[in-house]
């Protein structure tokens, strides 16, 4: 029986390593990782690395007629919400044009291509949000998601969109930070942090977004699968949870309203997912926060951070 050859994109990112060490050593599959630049990732063995620009449609033509993958994985995106704000087409690029790129590329081996998306695509009026909801996003960087979404519902292709939301986790290279490390390290720094009361999310452990990708790969799901922490919670109620668990000082956590910071970029206020259908058809089973800032500890530990 032949393995099933997966293509993750964006393989340096946190999502893109938790996808290789959750991948790597099944023998179920073949595994093509890639990135823009050099492998950042530790362990090096047990996948194929390639650097890829996907941005340059010939190279990505190139080498996924090189490898005709089964599967695509896509991670690889800009997300700064505020610096696609002040640069839409560098946005409009690495969003957009890169997913036009992927899906020119694919006309030989007709993957089953895995996009990843956000809650951003919509407002936040009316949260949590089911996989049906109508989109209506805020900002640059949501309009840019929007649009590759649709480019892969109109690619011809199999396909399965997975929403996610505040990705936490821990990467080899300590290049990449999120609400749990910056909290941790800002307080145990002696700095002081504005952390904001009005936006709520379901923050999401890399691993269970890592698992759910792989599970939508191996079951070939099909659709919009809503994926991320079952808590829906205050982002600085995250922040003040970081503090408790390393027991450190919240009087470093200063609330701040969403008003007040004047960011470039208009953000949803409480968003959240319902995340039943990913449940049911991914055996979805997303950790706590509480379990997972544990997880994390631990790796910082392994990894001599802490």
């Amino acid at each position: 029986m032949s393995r099933l050859k997966i293509l993750i994109t964006g393989s340096n990112g946190l999502l893109g390593q938790k996808l290789i060490y959750g991948l790597r050593n099944n023998n179920q599959i073949e595994l093509i990782a890639t990135a823009r630049g050099e492998n950042r990732v530790s362990e090096k063995t047990g996948y194929v690395f390639e650097s890829m620009d996907l941005t340059d449609a010939a190279i990505v033509k190139s080498i996924l007629e090189s490898h005709k993958p089964d599967c695509i994985i896509h991670t690889a995106a800009m997300t700064n919400v505020d610096a696609c704000e002040l640069d839409p087409d560098a946005c409009e690029l690495q969003n957009v044009t890169s997913v036009k790129n992927l899906l020119a590329g694919c006309t030989t081996s007709h993957p089953h291509f895995i996009d990843i998306s956000t809650d951003f695509v919509f407002n936040g009026e009316a949260g949590p949000y089911k996989e049906e909801d109508e989109v209506a996003p805020l900002s640059v960087y949501a309009r840019s998601k929007v649009e590759a979404e649709k480019l892969v519902m109109n690619s011809g292709l199999k396909w399965a969109i997975l929403r996610t939301m505040i990705i936490y986790g821990v990467t080899d290279d300590e290049q990449r930070s999120n609400v749990i490390i910056w909290t941790k390290n800002s307080i145990e720094q002696g700095k002081e942090i504005t952390v904001i009361t009005d936006q709520f999310r379901g923050p999401t452990l890399a691993e269970d977004l890592a698992d759910a990708c792989i599970q939508a790969a191996l079951r070939k799901a099909e659709g919009i699968y809503h994926v991320s922490g079952r808590e829906v919670m205050a982002i600085i109620d995250i922040s003040i949870e970081v503090a408790a668990f390393f027991e450190l000082d919240k009087n470093f956590i200063k609330p701040i309203t969403t008003a007040s910071l004047n960011q470039p970029a208009k953000r949803p206020l409480r968003t959240g997912f319902i995340i039943s259908k990913a449940e049911r058809d991914l055996g979805y089973k997303p950790h706590s926060l509480k379990e997972g800032i544990a997880i994390i500890a631990d790796q910082l530990r392994k990894q001599g951070r802490i």
